[in-house]
Order: structure tokens, then C-alpha cells, then sequence
């Protein structure tokens, strides 16, 4: 296949699609600079009524295409687009040019986590199809880089996965690492994105070897996931009456504040409080508490050697949460704060790096059987 040649006077154009579960998040990036982002929102109910997220695809390609012409965005001439990575086997973190078999593999989401970001490399692929440029995924939520471990449980052929926030952990330490001029590979940190959703991750030089299952009830609670809790508390859950499907559910999307309240809106929690709600602020110290002790655990596996300690997500706009967690978990190293989500700017970077030839990117199928091959002792 061929592909554009830029000269040295003139930028790559990158195009970005993240994915959520009420909008999808455009961005335009000219090289490393973002020139353009936004969020289109969708309407809740409109998404409901498709039977599986697949369903949604020709929905928010006409919303997408309809921002496009709104905004006068040209993509004729872009290089690359970049679309969230989601449910596939497990492969290592980097930067993979999609074909059929990743496509294919995130159409029939095969890692078992049905999730927006399924939606992204989908995405891309119809605009490709219109305007051409080069289509990739960086670092979707199956990245896998445990340590064997890491991979146990007490049940022989059921195995802990890797499943998280990879690409905004990633993004954000290597943005970390290069304001304080200090290399990802060479250095050991613990880093969360705390949202509706929450990893809690650790990373020995330039791998992500353990952390808490975001999207499958471990770790701590979340605005919309149950956390950790006993098997047998489950079990008298779904004694009590309660569908395995609704269970589920609770996994990610209905569980934690979500279940509590009714809302997974922070603001809302955080109003319930001021107004003197006791029963909003014990929850919302527990939140933090579980957050904190996830950061202890992955302190252990690490042995205590970690030159930082990591904190982004839009839940760190709490100055409450950044001040307990801090106070908490200092003594382990110094804590930084990233507000919000570097992922589009993960993605354009790698993107980035392929066009201008500081990286190859990854093969998709020889990734995956070099993983499995690696781990097939562990399944």
C-alpha cells in the first residue's frame, strides 16, 4: 500500500474518535498540536433503543459526518486517523495499523467487554473509507503486560485480566516523564485514572504489571462499578432474587454511586454533602479510602520503589480527593495530579511517530499469537 509523502514545510493531519457512552470525542491534530476538539453529545435514549453498541455505529457516523459539514472540517487530506481501541485479545501496549482481523476482532468483541470503545476503530474505518489516510489503534483496553504473578486466582483455569485505562495511563505518565525529563522505561510509578471508571495500575520501567480490573467488579468502587466485594455477598445478592444480567450490570455501568443514588454525577454527590447529607459523605469517603488502599497494593508490587505516584481522570478536579489521597499514600512517593484525560493525545502521538518514522507500528495478528504462545501456561 501506498501513502503520502508530507515535505519537511508541511504537518500531518491526524484525525481522533474516542467513543463514550453518551457522546463520541473528536479531535484534530495538526503533528502534536491539537487544533480542534470537541465532544458530540448524544441523546441517551436515541443509544438505548439499539439492541447491541455494534447497532450504533451508522447513528453516530451521521452525527460525526454531520459535525464535520457543520464545521467546515475538511478531511480529504488527512494522513491518519486514529480511532479508540476496544475489546480484543489481549496485546502489548504500542501503536497497531487496523486491517481485517482487528476490525474484525473488535466488531465481534472478542475480549468479552462490551464497551463503547468498540465503536472507535469501527468509526475510523468509514471515514477511511471516504477520505483514506491511515487507520490505527493505540493502546485499547485489553492491553496486557502482568507479570505471570499478577495472572492467578484461586480457581485453577481462571485467570485475573488486564483490562483498564491503558491508553490515558500511558499517555499521561509519558507526558509526566517528559515534563520532568526523566524516561517512562527507566523509572517504576503507580498511576489511577479515577472517573466513572477506575484503574489503578503499577509500572515498572515502561510496563503495566499489575492493576485492578476496571470493567469486571475489582478494586475499589466507582461512580458506576461495584468494586471489590466477598464471592459469598454476591451469592446471597443473587439468592436474594437479583438476574445474573442485572449483576452484571452493576459491573460496569449501575453499580457504585450510580447504585447508591441514582447518578453517577460527582457535582450532584458532592451538593448532597454540603447540604449535609451524611450517608452521601460516608460513601464518598469510602470511595476515596478504596482508592487509596488500591495505591498501597500496588506499592507492594513494586516493593516500595516508585518515583511517583500518578492521579488524572476528571474526578481529580475534586480538590478533596487530590488533598485525602495525598495524604494518604505520600509516604509511598510525591503525588502528581493531571486533571482530566490525555487519550487524544495519546493516540495522535503514536499515530505521530508511525508517519514520521520514529516507529513501526505493531502487527495486530503476531501480537496476539506471540501473547497467547507467552501465556498459555497461565490459562
Amino acid at each position: 500500500m501506498e501513502f503520502k509523502v508530507r515535505s519537511k514545510d508541511m504537518s500531518y493531519k491526524i484525525f481522533v474518535i474516542n467513543p463514550g457512552s453518551t457522546s463520541t470525542k473528536l479531535s484534530l491534530f495538526e503533528d502534536r498540536k491539537e487544533v480542534y476538539s470537541t465532544a458530540v453529545v448524544h441523546d441517551a435514549q436515541e443509544l438505548l433503543s439499539f439492541p447491541h453498541i455494534n447497532d450504533q455505529l451508522g447513528y453516530r457516523m451521521n452525527v460525526i459526518k454531520e459535525f464535520l459539514k457543520k464545521n467546515n472540517i475538511e478531511l480529504s487530506d488527512v494522513d491518519a486517523i486514529v480511532g479508540r481501541g476496544g475489546s480484543v485479545h489481549p496485546v502489548p501496549s504500542g501503536v497497531f495499523e487496523v486491517d481485517r482481523e482487528l476490525l474484525e476482532d473488535t466488531r465481534n468483541i472478542v475480549g468479552g467487554m462490551i464497551h463503547p470503545s468498540c465503536l472507535g476503530v469501527q468509526l475510523g474505518r468509514e471515514l477511511q473509507k471516504e477520505y483514506g489516510g491511515r487507520l490505527f489503534m493505540v493502546d485499547p483496553i485489553c492491553v496486557d503486560e502482568y507479570i505471570p504473578e499478577a495472572r492467578f486466582t484461586g480457581i485453577r483455569g481462571v485467570r485475573r485480566k488486564s483490562i483498564g485505562h491503558a491508553l490515558n495511563l500511558k499517555g499521561t505518565l509519558h507526558h509526566h516523564c517528559e515534563l520532568l525529563g526523566i524516561e517512562y522505561e527507566e523509572n517504576n510509578f503507580i498511576a489511577c485514572h479515577i472517573d466513572g471508571g477506575i484503574s489503578v495500575t503499577a509500572h515498572r520501567k515502561g510496563q503495566m504489571i499489575d492493576g485492578s480490573n476496571a470493567c469486571g467488579g475489582d478494586g475499589a468502587f466507582t461512580p458506576t462499578r461495584i468494586g471489590s466485594i466477598a464471592v459469598t455477598d454476591l451469592l446471597d445478592y443473587l439468592e436474594a432474587g437479583h438476574s445474573i444480567a442485572d449483576t452484571r450490570l452493576l459491573c460496569a455501568g449501575k453499580g457504585g454511586f450510580v447504585n447508591h443514588f441514582g447518578s453517577n454525577d460527582g457535582d450532584e454527590l458532592k451538593a448532597k454533602i454540603l447540604a449535609g447529607d451524611e450517608y452521601a459523605n460516608l460513601i464518598w469517603q469510602s470511595f476515596i479510602y478504596n482508592i487509596a488502599k488500591q495505591i498501597g497494593a500496588m506499592s507492594t508490587v513494586l516493593k516500595g520503589d516508585v518515583h511517583s505516584i500518578v492521579l488524572t481522570g476528571r474526578y481529580v478536579r475534586f480538590g478533596d480527593i487530590i488533598e485525602k489521597l495525598t495524604e494518604a499514600t505520600e509516604w509511598i512517593a510525591p503525588v502528581h495530579v493531571y486533571q482530566g484525560e490525555l487519550e487524544h493525545q495519546a493516540m495522535a502521538n503514536g499515530a505521530y511517530k508511525v508517519l514520521t518514522g520514529k516507529i513501526t507500528p505493531l502487527d495486530y495478528h503476531t501480537e496476539v499469537v506471540r501473547l497467547r504462545e507467552a501465556h498459555k501456561f497461565y490459562e
